[in-house]
């Protein structure tokens, strides 16, 4: 019987589904794996970008909660910091050492808000956003109970119908709060179109960020005449990243999707009408998987199914390939449409996930690859951080 592989006190096949050295194909599957070219090169081309506009880059760490990730943005990329959606997930990135971290998010329970006021004592700088003056008064109360500073952004709903303000005076009213609480310190502006970022043809989203800039290029007016000048005016995804840094008003991205990609923001087109994993940005992530049975003459049976994946955004598909299909799946397998009996048990897959994110969510390992073999293994460090 061979010894289990172990790595840093985790079991292979146990605790992690690899470790450094191991070939990719005795990789324990399902899993993510990251081809660690393609990701290095996604995070350095946002980064170039990103420096060529005169933009600060903030990533989104709610797309691949991991720190290790984070970390190679900023050094390879040149991120400035992060992106978080909860306070708990805010936590684990400034508890991992990042050091500029907004909660692109409304943080309203009293446990939460007290959370979020220590973390300034890590040594990092956290903002949050706020659409209610009752917010400022809550933040402002834990500040001065930690003796922190809070910075905050007034978020404006630019089209994405779900948190912020629509108007100026209000955005206004709420940044002359801000400024005058103690503890707190009025930032900027929070104004990210997530309704748009999957909206297929190029133009159709241009017209949405047309209207969206013209409320923030308001709304900025109507602070500066108010002599609150905003000093970040952040938003901006992978689907839109061009129009903000073009709109003379922003000074801030927030893309996340792009250093991964998935199957979804792919077949959204670029100005030439091209899908933007076609040139525009590469697949990076794929959920590792292996054909378990093939019982059946024009279907074989892998192990990835709803548990190793989202398929809110629909199923994945099979990279760099055209002979075979996934086509559906259930709780622990996928079925794929094998019309000419290609594959064999124990033959190895890439899928492209549908939606990237909520499916990191459900891992707790990134396996990276180059040239065959695992170089690295990162934990999911802010895995199930909802709270």
């Amino acid at each position: 019987m061979n010894a289990p592989v172990t790595f840093n006190g985790y079991e292979v096949g146990y605790d992690i589904p690899a470790a450094p050295g191991m070939d990719e194909k005795d990789i324990q599957t399902p899993c993510l794996i990251l081809d660690l070219d393609a990701l290095e090169r996604n995070i350095k081309k946002m980064g170039d970008y990103a420096k060529a506009h005169g933009m600060r880059h903030r990533s989104h760490g709610k797309m691949h909660k991991s720190v290790d990730v984070q970390k190679l943005q900023e050094s390879l990329g040149g991120a400035v910091g992060v992106c978080c959606q909860k306070v708990s997930e805010a936590e684990v990135f400034v508890r991992g050492g990042i050091k500029d971290v907004l909660v692109s998010n409304q943080v309203r329970d009293p446990a939460k808000i007290d959370r979020l006021a220590r973390l300034p004592k890590f040594g990092s700088r956290i903002i949050v956003c706020v659409d209610d003056l009752e917010n400022v008064a809550e933040l402002s109360a834990a500040a001065q109970k930690h003796g922190t500073t809070l910075e905050c952004f007034v978020e404006i709903d630019c089209g994405a119908g779900r948190c912020g303000v629509t108007t100026t005076q209000d955005v206004v009213t709420i940044a002359k709060a801000i400024d005058a609480a103690p503890g707190l310190k009025f930032t900027g502006i929070q104004a990210y179109q997530g309704a748009m970022q999957h909206i297929d043809k190029y133009e159709d989203r241009k017209a949405k960020l047309d209207t969206a800039i013209d409320m923030v290029k308001d709304a900025v007016q109507g602070l500066k005449a108010n002599g609150l000048e905003p000093e970040l005016v952040s938003g901006g995804g992978t689907g839109s990243y061009y129009f903000e840094s073009n709109s003379g008003v922003f000074n801030e991205l927030q893309c996340g999707s792009y250093a991964f990609m998935d199957a979804d923001y792919g077949r959204i087109l670029d100005k030439d009408g091209k899908r933007i994993d076609h040139g525009e940005w590469e697949n990076a992530l794929f959920i590792l998987t292996t054909v378990m049975s093939h019982s059946k003459a024009d279907k074989a049976i892998v192990d990835a199914g709803l548990k190793a994946q989202s398929v809110d955004s629909g199923l994945p598909f099979i990279y760099g390939r055209d002979d075979v299909k996934y086509i559906k799946c259930s709780d622990e397998h996928g079925v794929v449409d094998d019309p000419k009996g290609v594959l064999k048990v124990n033959d190895k897959l890439r899928l492209v996930p549908g939606h990237c994110d909520p499916t990191c969510n459900v891992h707790d390992w990134y396996v990276g690859v180059r040239n065959g073999k695992v170089e690295s293994v990162w934990p999911v460090s802010a895995r199930g951080k909802a709270y």
